[in-house]
């Protein structure tokens, strides 16, 4: 999910958050975010809906499905 990485990445660098805070505010392991942000590997939908939640976006944004 390219989108998905290149949109995670956008909005934590816009919010001058690094890897380890974004992970931290999730309840996830760095390992992941960095997976996540290098499109390594696709996220749960139970954290598709924790990013959304954190970042006040839709899960459809992240994902490439809306604009």
């Amino acid at each position: 999910m390219k989108v998905f990485s290149e949109r995670l990445t956008e909005l934590r660098k816009e919010r001058g958050l690094s890897q380890a805070a974004l992970a931290k505010a999730l309840g996830v392991s760095l390992g992941i975010v960095c997976y996540w942000e290098t499109d390594k590997s696709d996220p749960t939908a139970a954290n598709v809906a924790k990013i959304a939640r954190f970042f006040n976006a839709s899960a459809d944004f992240l994902l490439g499905l809306d604009e």
